[in-house]
């Protein structure tokens, strides 16, 4: 498909204009288009068969009438799958961008493929070139792709998986609304699944469906919830994300400041919602597994705190309540977006809590998997031979397609790929279990890491350290990381995981772990952690590091023993 079969035509928005579109061309009148309707500020992105009657809808409507012009995205090859395509990508591109307020509704589209879709997109790359040049994105794709706003917008296409449990969760969730009965539903995926996603997406349609939104086409992913009864039930609806983790929860509260129907004071802490005198229609509980038990917290106002909600919520501080009972007691109707292999510390959530929950919902039909890979494009095998392989297994990757896979003798070396990686297409981040002392936390100057003679600190910085000036010459920990997207990672397995001949498995050295929150004990319940119970936390997050990277992951592991255990496991064969 040539790049030049497309032009963009920009017109005024107005009722004398459109009059004379009928005339025209008869791609305005009987064919596929994608439009864009904006007025410096705001902007509106759709597609259509017949763009003389839609101009004249949107005249009619109050949010969009007021509009000044439209730019029309006219092809003789277009097809209706190709323009919701691009309409999808526009809509993404636009909201990170940051120019525009976007006016769309979170319709639904998903990720589907079609005839000759490469080559369509291809041409959509010079369109996005030819509105780069116009002034009407700001920023290359690249650059808007890597951005927060981009990762974690409400408006992604949805994988099959997600357009799946997003109709189910909806349709269970109005079910129970119309009953009156409360509920909870937990969506459950591996790293990169896109659970996030998921959270996200439904957060703003639901917004919109409250909203009354006349912007949806009866075919449209889930336009039979904006029909009639929807709204209704959800009037007065009160929702909030709750997100455990700090650095996370930061750059979505940005997201849904920025998304019109969203608020950033609805991105929630689990002490935000135990402490609150009001109480929450849906609660949607992202990285659920990170949710805390009765354990010492990070502070001393924490601990205060956990113990006032509970006497609160329950009347008691029994040790048995955890923040999952918060989210219960503080809202009708709770989602649950969890993977029980991402617990990291031992004050997460316990397993066995997370197990009775998942069988808990999957008894009532309102357990759904996410499975398809969205993030790291070797596929979930690979996600899956990540977990096998820190537990001991010597086998070789699977197929990796162009995945980058590398395997590093020398630390140096890695980071100086991972630097080269970073200036050709940024993202390219170094990350580590917590083997090291955070010296520099105290003293800006110190040195952290002092590994092949590279020497090397600590994130300088909690939030958004993934974004932050000189991240590419820093270390990332498991809780600056897990969320998030790289384009490439590289990761040190250091000196706290080793392997045992005798034993012939991995083994953990809490002598040389320094994450005193990842191998406290919890007096409070009697608990004692074991090497083998945190073996099981660090290991977990180094899977979650080894599956941040989308096109490639490199590995250094400091252990001779374990280096040479897991060189095959992360070595790509030699053809």
């Amino acid at each position: 498909m040539s790049p030049a079969s497309f032009v963009i035509e920009k017109l005024p928005f107005n009722r004398q204009h459109v009059e004379l579109w009928r005339g025209h061309d008869h791609r305005y009148r009987n064919w596929p288009v994608v439009y864009i309707l904006e007025d410096g500020r705001r902007v509106y992105v759709g597609e259509t068969l017949n763009v003389a009657a839609r101009m004249k809808q949107h005249l009619e409507s109050e949010a969009r009438g007021v509009l000044k012009a439209v730019r029309l995205v006219l092809d003789d090859r277009f097809n209706k799958s190709a323009c919701l395509d691009l309409e999808s990508r526009l809509i993404g591109l636009f909201a990170a961008d940051g120019k525009y307020e976007v006016l769309n509704s979170n319709k639904g589209v998903v990720d589907a493929d079609y005839y000759d879709r490469r080559a369509y997109q291809e041409t959509f790359d010079e369109i996005f070139q030819a509105l780069q040049e116009q002034d009407v994105l700001t920023r290359t794709v690249p650059e808007i792709e890597n951005s927060e706003l981009f990762k974690l917008s409400p408006f992604k296409a949805l994988n099959h998986d997600q357009a799946v449990a997003v109709e189910d969760v909806l349709e269970g969730l109005f079910a129970d609304l119309e009953t009156r009965t409360s509920s909870e539903i937990v969506v459950r995926g591996a790293p990169g699944t896109g659970k996030t996603v998921v959270a996200v997406h439904l957060a703003k349609l639901l917004r919109d469906i409250a909203d009354g939104r006349d912007d949806v086409d009866a075919d449209a992913l889930f336009g039979d919830f904006f029909s009639s009864g929807h709204r209704e039930l959800l009037n007065g609806f009160r929702l909030g994300l709750v997100v455990p983790q700090q650095a996370l929860r930061a750059s979505l509260r940005r997201v849904f400041q920025r998304t019109p129907g969203l608020a950033r004071d609805m991105v929630l802490t689990p002490f935000d919602v135990g402490k609150s005198s009001e109480r929450w229609d849906l609660l949607l509980v992202d990285e659920a597994h990170r949710l805390n038990q009765r354990a010492n917290q990070a502070s001393g106002p924490q601990n205060a705190a956990f113990a006032q909600i509970n006497h609160r919520l329950f009347g008691s501080d029994g040790d048995h309540w955890t923040q999952l009972d918060w989210m219960a007691a503080q809202s009708d109707h709770q989602l649950y977006l969890l993977d029980v292999d991402q617990s990291v510390r031992p004050a997460d959530l316990p397993e066995a809590v997370q197990r009775e929950l998942t069988e808990r919902t999957q008894r009532a039909g309102r357990s759904y998997p996410l499975s398809t890979q969205m993030r790291v494009r070797a596929g979930s095998d690979f996600v899956k031979h990540v977990r096998h392989a820190l537990r001991g297994g010597g086998a070789p990757p699977p197929p990796l397609g162009a995945y980058d896979l590398q395997f590093h003798d020398d630390l140096g070396e890695m980071h100086d790929a991972i630097r080269d990686r970073d200036g050709e297409g940024g993202l390219a981040r170094l990350v580590a279990g917590y083997a090291w002392e955070w010296k520099s936390k105290r003293d800006p100057g110190a040195v952290d890491i002092d590994v092949d003679g590279r020497q090397l600190q600590w994130n300088k910085t909690q939030k958004d350290w993934i974004t932050s000036p000189g991240a590419v010459d820093q270390v990332g920990s498991i809780h600056t990381v897990q969320g998030y997207d790289l384009n490439y990672v590289g990761v040190m397995i250091g000196p706290d995981l080793r392997w045992d001949d005798a034993a012939e498995r991995v083994v953990f050295d809490r002598s040389r772990y320094f994450d005193k929150k990842g191998m406290e004990n919890n007096p409070r319940r009697g608990l004692v952690y074991s090497d083998d119970d945190l073996l099981r936390y660090v290991t977990n997050a180094y899977a979650v590091l080894l599956t941040r990277g989308i096109r490639g992951a490199y590995v250094y592991v400091c252990d001779p023993a374990l280096r040479e255990r897991l060189r095959p496991s992360f070595s790509r064969a030699v053809l």
